[in-house]
C-alpha cells in the first residue's frame, strides 16, 4: 500500500473516530455530571445517616470500591460483546444505584444507602473506559488527542453537577433525595447516547486467534508496568488531597462556601487542560508529559505545606488538578500504545482495577490522616501533603527507569 493511500485510510478512520469522540464527550459531560453531584452530597448524606461520624465519607469510598471491583469483569464484557453493551451496563448500574440510594435516604437507612453507592461505582467504572473507547477507531496520531478530548468533557460535568446540587439538595422534605432523583433521570436519558457509537465489536476469539498474555506477563512489560504505576499514583494522590481539602479548609477557620470554591477551582484545573494535553503529548511524548505532571503534583504538596491561608489552598488544589491531568492522561496514552488490540480488555480492566483500588485506599486514608495525625487541622493537613512524597518518588523512579530503557538497549 502506498504512503498516500495510508494517509487517506488514516483520514477516513479518524473521521469515524471523531464522531465517536463527540458521542463520548457528550456522555462524559452529561452522564458524568452524576458523579460530581454524588461526590458533593454523598459525604453530607452519609454524615446525616451514619451511626458513627467516622463513617461519614464511607459512601464515597463505596463508589470507588464499586468501580474497582467492576472494572475487571466489565472490561471482559466489552472485549467480548463490544463497548455499547458495557456502557449500557454502566448506565444501568448508575440508575439502579441512584434509585437504591434514594430509597435509603427516604427510610434513613445508612446500609441501604451504601449499597446504592456501591452500584453507582458500576457507572463510574464504565465512565473510566470512555477514554479507552476513544482510541478504538483512532489512528496512532489521533489517539492522544482523542483521549484528551474525552477527558475534557469532564469540565462540563464538573460545572453542571454542583449547579444541579444547588437546585435539588433541598427540593424535597428529605435532604438530597431530589439530587438522586435527578441522577436517575440523567442515566435514563444519557444511555441513549451510546446507540450513536460506531465502534466495531472485537473479533471473536478462535483457536487461530493471537494468544493474549497473562496479567503477570502484561505487568512485566516495562511500558505497561510504568503506565499503571503512574496512573495509580496520579489518581490516588489527587483523591487523597481532594477528599481532605474541605475538612482542612473549614478546620482552619474558613467557610463551607470557601471550601466549595476551592474544590470547584480544582475540578476546573483537572479537566480544562484536556483541550490541549493531547496536542502536548503528540508533540513532546507521553513520558515527558507524565514527568511534568508528577513535578506539578510535588509542587502542590510544597504549596500545601507552606501555609494554610486561603491562597495556599487555592494554589495547591489548582496545581493538584493540573498534575493529575498531565499524569493520568499521559499514563493512559502510554498504556493505549503498549498492548495489542486483542489484549485491550485484559489490560484496561487490570489497569482500572489497580488504579481504583489505590484510589479506594487513598479515600479511606485521607480522613484518617486529616483527623488522626495531630491535634489540629493544620497538623492533619500537613500529614496529608507529606504522605504524597514516597509515592511521587516511586512513580518518578519508575518513569526514569522506563526512559532509560532505550539507552540500555542500545
Amino acid at each position: 500500500m502506498s504512503i498516500a493511500q495510508t494517509d487517506i485510510d488514516s483520514q477516513i478512520d479518524d473521521q469515524r473516530a471523531k464522531r465517536n469522540v463527540a458521542v463520548l464527550v457528550a456522555a462524559q459531560a452529561f452522564l458524568g455530571s452524576q458523579i460530581t453531584m454524588i461526590f458533593v452530597v454523598g459525604g453530607l448524606a452519609g454524615q446525616a445517616l451514619s451511626p458513627n461520624p467516622c463513617l461519614a465519607t464511607l459512601p464515597i469510598s463505596m463508589i470507588v470500591f464499586g468501580s474497582m471491583t467492576t472494572a475487571p469483569w466489565l472490561a471482559q464484557v466489552m472485549q467480548r460483546f463490544g463497548r455499547r453493551p458495557g456502557f449500557l451496563i454502566g448506565g444501568a448500574g448508575g440508575l439502579l444505584g441512584s434509585a437504591i440510594a434514594a430509597y435509603g435516604l427516604s427510610i434513613a437507612d445508612f446500609w441501604i444507602f451504601l449499597a446504592g453507592s456501591y452500584l453507582t461505582g458500576i457507572y463510574m467504572s464504565a465512565q473510566g473506559f470512555y477514554r479507552f473507547a476513544a482510541t478504538d477507531t483512532a489512528s496512532e496520531a489521533f489517539r492522544p488527542k482523542a483521549i484528551s478530548y474525552v477527558m475534557a468533557g469532564g469540565l462540563i460535568s464538573a460545572l453542571i453537577g454542583p449547579q444541579l446540587v444547588k437546585v435539588t439538595a433541598d427540593l424535597t422534605a428529605v435532604p438530597y433525595f431530589g439530587t438522586y432523583l435527578v441522577a436517575i433521570a440523567i442515566n435514563l436519558i444519557g444511555m441513549t447516547l451510546f446507540f450513536f457509537l460506531d465502534i466495531p465489536k472485537p473479533p471473536t476469539v478462535t483457536s487461530s486467534s493471537p494468544v493474549s498474555r497473562s496479567r503477570l506477563e502484561l505487568l512485566k512489560t516495562p511500558r505497561i508496568a510504568v503506565a499503571v504505576i503512574c496512573a495509580m499514583v496520579s489518581y490516588a494522590l489527587m483523591n487523597l488531597v481532594m477528599t481532605s481539602t474541605p475538612l482542612a479548609v473549614v478546620g482552619c477557620g474558613f467557610s463551607v462556601n470557601d471550601a466549595s470554591d476551592i474544590v470547584t477551582a480544582h475540578v476546573i484545573a483537572m479537566f480544562a487542560p484536556s483541550f490541549f494535553t493531547g496536542h502536548l503529548i503528540a508533540r513532546f511524548g507521553a513520558t515527558k508529559i507524565v514527568a511534568t505532571g508528577l513535578v506539578i503534583l510535588a509542587a502542590a504538596g510544597v504549596v500545601g505545606l507552606s501555609g494554610v491561608e486561603l491562597t495556599n489552598f487555592f494554589a495547591a488544589l489548582v496545581l493538584l488538578g493540573l498534575g493529575w491531568n498531565f499524569g493520568f492522561i499521559g499514563a493512559t496514552s502510554i498504556l493505549a500504545a503498549a498492548h495489542a488490540p486483542h489484549e485491550r480488555g485484559r489490560v484496561q480492566g487490570l489497569n482500572d482495577g489497580l488504579v481504583f483500588g489505590c484510589v479506594t485506599i487513598a479515600s479511606l486514608a485521607s480522613g484518617g490522616l486529616m483527623n488522626c495525625s495531630g491535634g489540629t487541622a493544620t497538623e492533619g493537613w500537613s500529614a496529608v501533603n507529606i504522605a504524597m512524597g514516597p509515592f511521587l518518588v516511586l512513580a518518578g523512579g519508575a518513569l526514569i527507569w522506563l526512559m532509560m530503557q532505550p539507552r540500555r538497549a542500545s
